[in-house]
């Protein structure tokens, strides 16, 4: 089948998901149109939705196939989070005991005291790295994690909250490293990716990049049109949404800060090296395909093949938010925002909030950087997961929502 702009779709539908091909198709000709994009839905541990179509790379005309692969940034921090919950699971990690249990040089400069929670929840006050670090040391692991060893906390832990966009990988990786004596990406490969047949990796192999789908901007990331989709999508005011955009992720916030790594990623060129592709970057760089995300989310809520990586009582832990509790760091005083207007956190995973409609109240997951997303939905059975090629920066993003919309709309 193939969508009004010619795009090829390619894949399989069961009966009565209908809804989902129709919002995948009419993706292709929206604005900004796909390139070339995946989606896939499990439900009660079976595929019900495996599509895929478009042009992994639009300049050599390479079409998206079954088994292509895209980077999904941000997205990747919900299989971090998996691997965690893996580990309390098991009995391996507390996540009420002090950091330093795991990892005693975590405890300098104020922090000997941080739950391991907080590093879940963004609320260990660790969203930037003074630095300066190369990109190079970011790829090395030891020298950011020796950097966020003598870091001090930007406010008492635990007593605010914002978006620990990069040093979430490393705190949580750190951890899980400590406690098994693998890296993460190992770790996810053998407990996770390795036993349900994943198409995903934290540190792409050598081997893989053939599949790789090449990342095309829709248009540069500006704080313009991050404020139009926000206004758009979350029931505030224009006024409130713009000043808080100003103070959280304007020019020299923290944010901003956050998103550099100490400087090692202030070149933004580096992430479309093999270098960036091939280090393991638990927070920003897994390499996937949306079946395998789907499958992945689908075992987290059901079985699937006869795997389930996290029982119902882990799941209900996991998911319990946690920064409706404390303020974002960063907004001016006299500003309030609703917690499930702006920044909805459990445990590692965005909780369903109008910024991020999913499937249901109960649905977890995360997004990704430019538009992709994967999450699952415990009272719904589903696990979902959507992987575009063409990036663009907008909150709430269209071509998801619309997707977990026709979701909702088949259950």
């Amino acid at each position: 089948m193939s969508t009004t702009s010619g795009a090829a779709v390619q894949g399989h539908v069961e009966e009565g998901w209908g809804k989902v091909a129709d919002a995948f198709r009419a993706n292709f000709d929206g604005d900004p149109g796909e390139a070339g994009a995946a989606c896939a839905v499990y439900a009660d541990g079976r595929p019900v939705v495996d599509l895929w179509g478009g042009l992994a790379d639009s300049a050599a005309q390479r079409p998206w196939q079954r088994d292509t692969i895209a980077l999904v940034a941000s997205t990747t921090k919900g299989a971090t989070a998996i691997c965690a919950h893996l580990l309390a699971q098991r009995g391996e990690l507390d996540l009420d005991a002090p950091v330093i249990n795991y990892w005693p040089e975590f405890g300098a400069a104020g922090k000997e005291e941080i739950p391991v929670r907080w590093l879940l929840s963004h609320q260990a006050g660790l969203p930037v790295v003074d630095g300066p670090l190369t990109f190079a040391e970011s790829c090395a692991w030891d020298p950011v994690i020796t950097a966020l060893e003598a870091q001090r906390p930007l406010w008492q832990p635990g007593t605010e909250h914002v978006y620990h966009s990069v040093t979430f990988g490393y705190l949580v990786g750190e951890v899980v490293r400590r406690i098994t004596g693998k890296s993460l990406g190992t770790f996810f490969a053998d407990e996770v990716a390795g036993p349900l047949g994943l198409n995903a990796w934290i540190g792409l192999p050598e081997a893989e990049e053939p599949k790789l789908a090449t990342t095309e901007y829709a248009k540069p990331f500006t704080l313009e049109e991050m404020t139009e989709g926000m206004i758009a999508t979350m029931g505030l005011d224009a006024d409130t949404v713009t000043r808080w955009i100003q103070a959280v992720w304007g020019e020299d916030s923290v944010q901003a800060k956050a998103g550099v790594l100490g400087g090692a990623w202030a070149d933004p060129s580096v992430f479309s090296t093999r270098e960036y592709r091939a280090a393991e970057f638990p927070a920003a760089n897994m390499h996937s395909d949306a079946r395998s995300l789907a499958r992945m989310y689908g075992a987290t809520v059901s079985e699937v093949d006869g795997i389930r990586l996290l029982e119902p009582a882990t799941v209900e832990r996991a998911i319990e938010v946690h920064t409706d509790r404390t303020r974002m760091h960063g907004l001016p005083a006299d500003l309030d925002l609703p917690a499930n207007r702006s920044f909805y956190m459990s445990l590692g995973f965005w909780r369903s909030c109008p910024p991020m409609p999913l499937t249901g109240p109960k649905a977890f997951g995360h997004p990704g950087s430019g538009g992709s997303i994967a999450f699952g939905d415990p009272d719904a059975g589903i696990g979902f997961g959507y992987v575009p090629n063409r990036w663009s920066f907008r909150i709430g993003e269209p071509r998801a929502s619309s997707l977990a919309e026709a979701v909702r709309q088949s259950l």
